[in-house]
């Protein structure tokens, strides 16, 4: 059976990621939930700038046309 995008995404719930925003921005956290549109909402977020934790964010939700990647986190 062929992966599909939301089905990579569904096997990443409850773990950690990366996602990295068209302003460049980039969060940590762990991926909580997930719609059709990508909008998505991190636990235990952090805003990261060149690897450094910026700032601790918590429980957030981002909009899924601002966002340009969401990996697993290493």
């Amino acid at each position: 059976m062929e992966a599909r995008p939301l089905d990579a995404l569904n096997r990443s719930r409850d773990k950690k990621v990366l996602v990295e925003l068209k302003n460049g921005r980039q969060y940590l956290g762990t991926l909580r939930a997930f719609d059709i549109h990508i909008n998505v909402v991190l636990d235990d977020a952090e805003e990261r700038h060149e690897g450094q934790v910026k700032r601790k964010i918590g429980t957030t939700f981002i909009r899924g046309d601002t966002i340009i990647l969401i990996s697993p986190a290493q």
